[in-house]
């Protein structure tokens, strides 16, 4: 093998020790790395480890309470009539008076469900409309990221044409060669691709070609015009500073934590649009039958008047009279103020359905069509704790968190490294009269040239990379921090949301009793007032304030189970799972919700998948709609 074929062959070892570096790269993290920080995962693992220690493991139970309407010892009969006069059963008669309009008319109303007013909210709310375009904005953002790693074509065309003076060259005394002009022109034009590698360095191949023709007077030049071809393989490899993956891939791992972050909090604000409706509408339902308690509170307060204004020429004063118009008076402003409430829970739950059928300018009132469950709920504490740390869209994030300032953790770590940069190049040439023979020499490999280089820095003292370093290191450790505040205040909600639920749940029975000793109370004067006494005005005053105090207790009655109902849908919303129980389906498949790192620890305490909360019976809504990223 002769001399040149040999260049041909170190050529090819040169690039095939650039391709085995190249090779061996992709699989490295930072240089010196030491795997997984099995101290981050203890990290994590003790902080959910510390709740679920500490939490009741009975088992699970069912809230309770005491049946206070049979310590009332009531008749069958008395009971009957007692719910004929006073409870959300005895308004069946008809609506309530709305009120006119602002423009005066009658008002329209429109009869909702609980299910549609969920489904509705979930597809069309503003808010979670806003957010849905989160993660799609966050997808792009990651794509770009990725896209730094895509090959990239790039062609450069030079033209020149030199007409240059040269200083004239003398032989001896007085002799010259005549040369004081130099004429040139050239075209030279590269192709090439280029593109970055997960190592941290980058591949270039690049094709050459340069013509070139001079005319200079006195010289000769062969080949004139000369037609010279190259091909160039280069590598820039950093082998400390920026080397490996954690590196590279650092704004691609970012990105797709941002993009994950954004479904977190897109499941987030479908959690708390669901939950706010729910409030909604038990809210307007209690507006309603607080509206209906009013309605006939007046009416009866109207009887009472009634009968005094036929006494005034017997036994009552004038005073008295007046002081039961005042009270009438009185029991009217709340009916209109009871219609304005009603008209405001409308308005809300207007806002959050979003519904173009229903418009918030639209004089149309909804109205609602379900009642209040009173049911009793089933619930192991423990298991709530734990699913609620599996489902909350909050720990997620904090997890993401934790994972982005450990990925810039590890940058800052990999910029205290020296500069250490190896260069690697191969280049063929050839030159020849021709560019098609230029061409074919180029690819026999007999002009070969060769290029390794090193380049080394680092600062004296490197101050800035150490102290960001630490900067890196705090802020990790505040993430961490974060985590477990976000545990404790999860545990804290579901707590505090299971306390609600048996709270008002046993004011339900509670109030129920109140509301039918007042409504005997009531009863018992009514039959006196019949039977045994005359209708003096005290005696009137006296079943004035029995009035007041029977709807009172009724309004107590219908706040007890709004709030109950309210509570177990934010008791669903305090562990996760709010949206399959109104059957929304939020599958974000292509998307992984964790880094596996982070899934792997937190699924190591918690185990792997959600689990059901709560029974059936506390399960008041059967929501059809869907929403979905």
């Amino acid at each position: 093998m002769d001399r040149r074929g040999m260049h041909g062959v170190r050529g090819a070892i040169m690039l095939a020790a650039c391709a085995g570096i190249s090779a061996a790269l992709p699989g490295c993290a930072t240089p010196w790395g030491e795997g997984p920080d099995e101290e981050l995962r203890r990290s994590i693992a003790q902080s959910v480890r510390r709740e679920l220690d500490q939490a009741p493991k009975r088992g699970e139970v069912e809230t309770s309470r005491q049946n206070r309407v049979e310590a009332l010892e009531l008749k069958p009969e008395t009971r009957r009539e007692l719910e004929g006069m006073s409870g959300v059963g005895s308004y069946a008669s008809g609506p309530p008076p709305y009120g006119p309009t602002l423009q005066g008319d009658s008002q329209a109303t429109v009869a909702i469900s609980l299910g549609r007013a969920v489904s509705t909210s979930a597809q069309r709310n503003l808010a979670v409309q806003f957010a849905r375009l989160g993660p799609g904005i966050s997808e792009a953002q990651a794509i770009a990221a990725q896209a730094a790693f895509d090959w990239t074509l790039f062609s450069n065309l030079d033209w020149n044409r030199l007409d240059q003076a040269r200083p004239e060259q003398q032989f001896g005394l007085g002799q010259s060669n005549g040369v004081n002009s130099n004429e040139e022109q050239s075209v030279d034009t590269r192709v090439g691709v280029r593109k970055r590698m997960e190592t941290g360095g980058t591949l270039t191949i690049q094709q050459g070609y340069k013509y070139t023709d001079e005319q200079t007077r006195g010289l000769s030049n062969n080949p004139n015009p000369a037609n010279e071809a190259t091909l160039t393989l280069q590598l820039d490899q950093p082998l400390l500073r920026n080397a490996g993956e954690d590196a590279a891939l650092a704004s691609v791992r970012l990105t797709r934590n941002a993009e994950r972050d954004q479904i977190h909090s897109l499941k987030a604000e479908l959690l708390k649009n669901v939950t706010d409706t729910e409030q909604a509408y038990w809210q307007l339902v209690q507006s309603y039958n607080d509206l209906q308690i009013l309605d006939r509170l007046l009416q009866r307060g109207e009887e009472v008047k009634s009968v005094l204004k036929s006494r005034l020429a017997f036994d009552a004063k004038q005073s008295q009279y007046s002081d039961a118009v005042a009270t009438v008076e009185t029991r009217r402003s709340d009916v209109i103020r009871a219609q304005n409430a009603l008209r405001q829970a409308s308005d809300r739950l207007k806002v959050l359905m979003n519904d173009p059928e229903m418009t918030i300018a639209s004089d149309v009132m909804l109205i609602p069509s379900d009642q209040g469950i009173d049911a009793p709920i089933r619930f192991d504490p423990l298991d709530a704790i734990r699913v609620a740390l599996r489902n909350r869209p909050e720990i997620s994030r904090a997890l993401l968190s934790i994972d982005d300032t450990s990925i810039r953790q590890q940058l800052a770590d990999n910029a205290r490294l020296p500069l250490l940069d190896l260069q690697a190049q191969t280049r063929f040439n050839s030159l020849d009269g021709s560019g098609a023979q230029a061409f074919d020499k180029m690819t026999a490999g007999k002009l070969v040239d060769f290029l390794v280089s090193l380049k080394f820095e680092q600062p004296l003292g490197n101050r800035e990379a150490e102290a960001n370093f630490r900067a890196r290191r705090l802020q990790r450790m505040q993430s961490v921090t974060a985590y477990r505040n976000t545990v404790q205040g999860i545990v804290s909600e579901v707590i505090t949301a299971l306390r609600d639920v048996d709270t008002n749940f046993k004011l339900i029975e509670q109030t129920r009793a109140q509301r039918l000793a007042a409504a005997e109370n009531l009863r018992s004067l009514v039959v006196e007032e019949e039977n045994l006494r005359a209708k003096t005005p005290e005696f009137l005053d006296l079943k004035f304030r029995r009035q007041q105090a029977l709807a009172a207790a009724e309004q107590a009655e219908v706040a007890a189970l709004a709030n109950y109902n309210i509570s177990v849908a934010r008791y669903y919303a305090a562990v996760g799972t709010a949206l399959d129980r109104n059957r929304i389906q939020f599958d974000v498949a292509d998307a992984p919700a964790l880094p596996p790192s982070l899934r792997k620890a937190s699924e190591d305490v918690l185990g792997p998948g959600p689990a059901p909360v709560g029974g059936a019976g506390a399960a008041p809504v059967a929501s059809e709609g869907s929403g979905s990223r």
